[in-house]
This record gives C-alpha cells, structure tokens and sequence, in this order.
C-alpha cells in the first residue's frame, strides 16, 4: 500500500505529537472545530504553529477541568489527532485554533511538559463490524437524532439532511456525540463515546446520551401545547363574559358572575356558621343593587375580606423540644431565660394541644434582639410570622378597624396582619408598644386589652368585620425598650421577659458567630480578604461600643468591612489584577468568541463535516 503526503507526515509525527489539553470538552474525529487557547504552555504551542499549514497536534481532554496547567497524569489516555487548519489571533494572550479532526489515537509515552507537551502516540483503528443489528442501531440513531433536531427551535432547515449523508455509523455516533450540548453530557460521558472502537458499543453510548434529550424535549412541547391550549380556552372564556357583562350591561341586568366567585371563596375558606350566613345576606343584597353604585363597591370588598381571611386554616406546630431550642439557639447567643420559656411553652402544647398562646413581653434596651426573637420563634415552630410596627400609632381604628361607614374604611392591623400571615395561628409581634399615643381619636392602648386577653380575645370583633375572630391560637410577642408608659390593665395581660443587655463576653461571642460573617457577606468579602482577630474584635467592643445591645457594634464592623474593600478594590486596581482572584487566566473567554470557519478552506471532502449541524449551533471549544 502506498501512504499518501499527510499518512506519511502522520505517521513520522507519531513518535514525537504536540498535545494540546482541553477541558470542559471532548474532541472527535470527523470535527472542524475551532478552539480557544489561553493558557501559557498552550500558548507557546500554538505560537510555534504560527505559519506552518497543515501541522498536526494531539487533542486530549483533561479529567479535572480545574487545574490550570495540567501534567500527563491529569490527562486521559485516549484523544484525537488533528490538523491545524487556522490560527487566529484574537488579542495578545488568546488565539483561536481552527482543527480538523483525523483520527483517535493512543497516548504511549510522556515525552516533555515543557515548552509545551509532548508524547508518543499511536493510531487507533476502528474494529470493522457490520450486520442488521449495527444497522438498527443506526436506524434508531438517525430517528431519534432526527426528532430531537425538529423539537429544538431557530435551527437551519438542512440540518437534518446531513444525517443521511454520513453512512458509516460509527462517524455518525461521532458526529452527534461532538456536537451535543456541553452542559447536557458530562465530559466523562462524551470521552467513552471516544474510547469505543466497536462501533455497536459507541452507537449505544451515543443513544443513552440521546434518549434523555429527546424525552425532555417531547415534555416541552407537550407543556408548550396544553399551554397554548389553556390559554386559547381562557383568553376565549374571557372574551365570551366580557361580551355578557356588556350585553347585561345594555339590558340593565346584574352580572352575577363575580358575585358567584365570592361565594365559592368564602365557602371555601370554612369559616363560621355565623360568618358564612352574614357573607350570603351580605351577597344577596349585592344581587339587588346596582353595581355602578358606590354602596356596591363597599359591600362588595366587605366580602372579599370575609373570603381572604384564615378562618379554618392552620399550620402544624414544630413541637419537638429539641428542635425548638436548636433554632433558638441557632439564631441568637444568650438570652437563656428567653429561650427557656418558649420551650417550656412549646413543651406544654404538646402535652395540651388546646393550650391558648401566651402573650409574651420582651423588655429590654435597644439592639439586644427582641423582635428578631419572634422571627426565631416562629421559624422555631413552623409558624408564619408577622410584624406590627406600634410607634406613633395614636388612633384606635388602627387596631379595631374602621366602621364600613366610612369612605376607605380598612379592617385593623391585626386583622390585616391575619390576612398577610394566611393562617389562623402565626406569630405576631407588636414591636415598640410602649410607643403607642393617645389624642382624640381614641385610645390604641385600651383597644389592645381586648386582643391581648386569653380570655376575651376568642371572639375579638373588629369594627369592620363586624363577626367574631378567634385570636386564641394567635402567639402574640410585644416588645418595648422600658415599661414605662405602659397601662398597668395592659401589663397584666402579659407576661414581662427582661432581656438584658449583653456582657462584654456575649458581645465578642455573637461578633464572632453572627456578626461578622454576616458583615463579610454582605460586602462581597470572605474571611480570606479581612480577618477579624480575637484582638480586633475586643478593640472593637471595649473602645467604640458603650451600648447594651450590638447595633452599634454592627455598624462599627460595618465601617470596617467597608474600609477594607475599598483598600482591596484599589490594590487589585493598582496591581492590574481581576477584583476575583480565584478567576482563572482564560475564564473571561465567552466559548462562542471564534470567528466562524472560512468557508472556502480546503478541507478533506472524504471527511463528513459537521460544521453546518451543530446541535448547539456552532459552539467552539474552550481549551483554555
């Protein structure tokens, strides 16, 4: 047998092959792909190849896309000879490589890493197989390849064409395998397409990456479908009831549409016997109004609240001891006494489930975490959880609502609180209570002795709503920074926590735990960049914080994170350097960078060439 020019040149390059690693990437034979080169032994390769047509390097992918300048021993074992087709210049450290795959080819011997790597290959041959089973596969192969081409949008409407051109199977379980979406198949997955030379075993491999594909696609368009279909139905529905309301509309008639929906939410939301008949004398009064008429608006949001209220509906409490103090203490260093006693009411409610919630007073200097207590509490027990800001409120319709009577009228914040947490039973805490005024509009403070009695507020009636609300199950947690101010009849419905202020060992504990990784967090620092020393910290807390609680101490680690950014931000400036140090060299490549291949190249006619069918249209290679 006579070898032609490049079997010839091939076979005397064999004992001595450039390699040329990639990552994040599996190069076949049969390709013209091109691949962006960034990295400084690569680099070096392809500066060598820089005016030599038809150079020949070795394509071998790396097991661990993450090391940067890999050895032999990071390398697979199986990869592709290829021929240097182009070689662009893309900027003064990044250049893109135009290669056409040949052949696979074996790694036999490490030869030198530096400048660039080298080894001795050898060529690996096909095994020859044909029969009806190697024809099925194939069959099954261009179907299924088929298919997924037609699911997948803003493809060439030749693409799948090109699958009955390539008639040997193997090349075509290389052709789908290279040009299959990279973050679909692993590398792993793509490399023992690669390394199988019987051609039945790499149709198989090809097919088990295909299948998935295929099957998630035939989802989509199924969802796609019924969506369409939902919406056509809908927008249809929509357009048929509104040309009733206005044909009702001529007629003067009422459109009973609404009023029908109401009724079913409020049904559905189980309320009271009491409840449900004054929402259907309210809704047969609707009936016979006009509903241009203002008194028709009002009534008809007086139901919408009946109906957006949790009358029945409840969450299950977390009642298991242990869980509850580990949140707790999750959550905030200290306060035992604080602690102790949600768990010995969570210990209670298991034992008595009818048990009716606590009201709780939190008492104690700024900053020492009263109202981030009742959001531990609640996630504690798998409540919901609301809070109600108290300061300056100085009428009593902000707490029992307003009458219907009037224009705007709004049910209370309790009840509006209620509607926010979608459960009968959350956590409500009633922030800064001592702040609450008092002027002729009434009095907040002896409106609230109804809401915060166990045993009265069972049948609490808002103004508005004018119905019994059951608030027994509510846990509602006050806070305030001194007693003074409060009513004496206020204080006795409530049992007073003291949270005292923290001790120079307890402000060095949560700086520790919880202040500054919050801190280092939210300036996009890590530990790495600013640490915070022992020394530091009580610095810190003896020299410029005098308060019981940690706000200012916050704010003081604040200022100390900000500063460091702005040193790190200008020393990265200053150095030339990416702000992300852990930002490899060639990361910043966008994969799609490579200008397209010229067209008008000679290349290898015998050789199927898959540059018009890429599944994910034409993607290079990062070999960076």
């Amino acid at each position: 047998m006579v070898l032609g020019p490049d079997s010839r040149r091939i076979a005397a390059m064999l004992d001595s092959l450039p390699i040329l690693p990639l990552r994040n990437a599996v190069f076949f034979p049969a390709s013209v792909v091109p691949v962006n080169v960034g990295r400084p032994r690569s680099l070096r390769l392809v500066r060598e190849l820089l005016g030599q047509e038809r150079a020949f390097v070795g394509v071998v992918s790396q097991a661990d896309p993450s090391v940067m300048e890999p050895t032999f021993s990071d390398l697979y074992r199986v990869g592709t000879i290829a021929r240097v087709v182009k070689v662009i210049r893309l900027g003064p450290q990044n250049y893109s490589v135009v290669l056409n795959g040949l052949g696979r080819i074996e790694l036999l011997e490490d030869l030198a890493l530096e400048p660039y790597m080298r080894a001795r290959v050898a060529r690996l041959e096909e095994r020859r197989s044909s029969g009806v089973e190697l024809e099925e596969l194939g069959a099954a192969l261009r179907e299924s390849t088929r298919e997924v081409l037609t699911l997948m949008p803003n493809l060439p409407r030749e693409t799948a064409s090109i699958l009955d051109q390539v008639k040997d199977t193997g090349s075509l379980a290389d052709l789908i395998a290279a040009n299959f979406p990279p973050n679909q198949v692993a590398v792993a997955d793509k490399q023992r397409v690669l390394e199988a030379l019987d051609p039945k075993e790499r149709v198989r491999l090809v097919l088990a990456m295909v299948a998935p594909q295929l099957e998630l696609l035939r989802t989509k368009k199924q969802v796609a479908s019924e969506f369409a279909e939902d919406t056509s139905r809908a927008h249809r529905e929509d357009l048929l009831r509104e040309q009733m309301r206005t044909i009702k509309k001529e007629l003067g008639e009422k459109d009973d549409d609404e009023l029908d929906v109401l009724r079913g939410k409020v049904a559905a939301q189980h309320p009271p016997a009491e409840v449900l008949e004054v929402a259907r004398k309210q809704l047969r009064r609707l009936r016979a109004m006009s509903s241009q008429s203002a008194e028709y608006n009002v009534g008809r949001n007086y139901v919408e609240w009946l109906a957006d209220l949790p009358w029945s509906k409840s969450t299950e409490d977390e009642l298991d001891v242990a869980t509850v103090r580990r949140c707790l203490d999750e959550d905030h260093h200290g306060l035992e006494k604080v602690k102790e006693r949600i768990v010995q009411f969570a210990a209670v409610r298991k034992l008595r489930r009818d048990l009716k919630g606590p009201i709780l007073l939190f008492v104690g200097p700024p900053g020492v975490g009263k109202t981030s207590l009742g959001r531990s509490v609640a996630r504690a027990m798998g409540r919901s959880y609301e809070r109600i800001s108290l300061g300056g409120v100085r009428d009593e319709a902000e707490i029992r609502g307003h009458r219907r009577t009037y224009v705007g009228a709004l049910p209370g914040r309790i009840i509006r609180a209620l509607k926010r947490a979608g459960t009968n039973n959350p956590v409500l805490v009633l922030d800064e209570l001592e702040k609450l005024g008092s002027d002729m509009r009434g009095d907040p403070s002896s409106a609230l002795l109804e809401v915060l009695d166990p045993e009265q507020n069972k049948t609490f009636r808002d103004h508005y709503i004018d119905v019994p609300i059951d608030l027994s199950q509510v846990l509602f947690i006050a806070t305030a920074n001194s007693l003074r101010g409060i009513q004496s009849a206020l204080l006795d419905r409530m049992e007073v926590i003291e949270v005292p202020g923290y001790t120079r060992d307890e402000k060095l504990a949560i700086a520790e735990i919880y202040l500054v990784p919050k801190q280092l967090s939210a300036h996009g620092l890590t530990s790495e960049v600013l640490d915070f020393t022992r020394s530091g910290l009580e610095t810190i807390v003896d020299g410029y914080t005098r308060e019981a609680g940690v706000r200012t101490l916050e704010r003081q680690l604040a200022g100390v994170c900000r500063a460091a950014a702005v040193r790190y931000v200008e020393e990265a400036a200053e150095a030339a350097l990416p702000i992300d140090a852990a930002l490899p060299i060639d990361a910043a490549l966008p994969i799609d960078a490579a200008l397209p291949i010229d067209a008008a190249l000679p290349i290898d006619a015998a050789l199927p060439i898959d540059a018009a069918l890429p599944i994910d249209a034409a993607l290079p290679i990062d070999a960076a």
